[in-house]
């Protein structure tokens, strides 16, 4: 097996309308931004031959000397199949489309083989696979687009992150609109953009307008730096500015829901407490962890909407977060000891129970009817740094590694600007809301969850 880059995402459309897509190449440039052009040489068919432009400086030279891709699997409305010869190896680009609650799961799967997999896997693989989600919610805009039942208009303030991208992405696909509030227009996010300076009211408020209309507020700038008393206003700041502005804009503007983000690391460093939604906060606790939190959670707490959700969230485990990405790359370069005594506990959510949560706040959720207030997004089992490190090694084929003390780590993240406590501390952080609201989890385990992503 070589490098395998594997993402799925429901869409609420059927399979033969999914199909009609798959099958015209000519239509791929239009959903999958790493293709610039592609046709068929034959009718398509098992075997047929196609050639692709890929989006990349050097593509001169697959234009000049690669052979033409085959069709290598064709199941209709099901499995698609499309093969490129590379020196070496093999790059195989492969689609399955399963039925599911009147819609459609479609796995996208970018495997590359051979002597040159690792070289291609880089090059061409991981390129085609970043950022599926939105490129499947292209897939749905184009073949669609879909319709939810009693759809949503949802406004995302910090929705160009890791974690906003994710969720419009995810609520496209089902069928609701979204609005994404941002500093400045990107050219990759294909959802309806206005800007908005994430400090006062303007003319963006208008986007609150729209019937049926939520809000998902995840402004906030990220978390990993030296926790200086400048940083750490930067940080509150970005985070209650952003969430007042849009408090104040939403005023009698009937905002049907509130989805507002929050963090787990509200409890600071929590030791062996264990900590739910009822658990008082700490005083005064870690002024960068407790003190950005509590504020942050504080300017939400006068927003005029019918309904307030505040999903204190554990680290996501998602392969395109910041800080799964650091975790993952210090433990492929054999570096992924325990983080100093390796007892402090780890609290964690699997990308999708988190955007199921979400879903469950927005009140489009199947079966579950949480009730407003905090709600804890963290897996029911929570483990200990060393286990988590260890868990990260099997599944990322790494044998043991050394821990890496607090005084080195204080030390190393000096240079890398960076906060040691993010590693030291932990919290054993659960939800009794969720059980009651009838919430399952699909990933309650962490050896599931990582066999998901690697």
């Amino acid at each position: 097996m070589g490098t395998v880059h594997r993402s799925s995402g429901f869409i609420a459309l059927p399979a033969r309308v999914l199909w009609d897509v798959l099958v015209d190449p000519e239509r791929l440039p239009r959903w999958q931004p790493f293709v610039v052009s592609a046709a068929l040489r034959d009718p398509v068919a098992l075997g047929a031959r196609l050639d692709w432009m890929p989006d990349l400086r050097a593509a001169w030279i697959h234009r000049r000397f690669a052979a033409p891709a085959t069709v290598a699997e064709f199941v209709p409305e099901r499995s698609l199949a499309i093969s490129q010869p590379e020196p070496a190896g093999t790059t195989v680009l492969r689609w399955t489309l399963t039925p599911r609650d009147g819609g459609t799961v479609v796995e996208q799967t970018v495997t590359a083989d051979g002597v040159s997999g690792p070289f291609f896997g880089r090059l061409v693989a991981r390129r085609f696979a970043a950022d599926a989600d939105t490129a499947l919610a292209r897939l749905a805009m184009l073949a669609g687009p879909p319709r939810a039942e009693d759809p949503l208009h949802v406004v995302i303030a910090g929705g160009t992150g890791a974690l906003g991208r994710r969720v419009a992405a995810d609520l496209v696909r089902r069928g609701h609109a979204v609005t994404i509030l941002t500093r400045s227009i990107r050219a990759d996010v294909p959802y309806p953009q206005v800007t908005w300076d994430g400090r006062t009211v303007g003319a963006w408020a208008a986007v609150l307008d729209a019937p049926n209309t939520a809000v998902i507020n995840l402004a906030g700038k990220l978390v990993d730096c030296r926790p200086t008393a400048a940083n750490i206003a930067a940080l509150t700041a970005s985070r209650v500015d952003a969430t007042r502005a849009l408090v104040d804009a939403a005023r009698g503007r009937g905002v049907r829901r509130w989805v507002q983000a929050s963090t787990t690391a509200i409890w600071s460093d929590a030791g062996e407490r264990r900590c739910t939604e009822d658990t008082p906060l700490p005083e005064p606790g870690l002024p960068q962890m407790t003190g950005v939190a509590r504020a942050w959670e504080e300017a939400a707490a006068d927003a005029d909407t019918a309904h307030l959700t505040v999903l204190r969230t554990s680290i996501v485990l998602d392969t395109d977060s910041p800080a799964m990405a650091k975790m993952v790359g210090v433990t492929r370069a054999f570096l992924g000891g325990s983080l100093g005594d390796g007892r402090q506990w780890f609290s964690w959510i699997h990308r999708d129970d988190w955007l199921a949560i979400v879903r469950a706040g927005l009140g489009i959720e199947p079966g579950v009817v949480l009730p407003d207030g905090v709600v804890v997004a963290a897996a029911p089992h929570p483990v200990r740094n060393a286990d988590l490190m260890a868990a990260l090694r099997r599944h990322l084929h790494r044998p043991a590694a050394p821990p890496t003390p607090a005084p080195m780590l204080a030390l190393g993240a000096i240079g890398m600007r960076s906060d040691p406590a993010l590693g030291l501390t932990g919290r054993h952080a659960t939800s009794t809301v969720l059980p009651g609201a009838g919430f399952a989890f699909r990933y309650p385990e962490l050896d599931g969850a990582l066999s998901d992503l690697f």
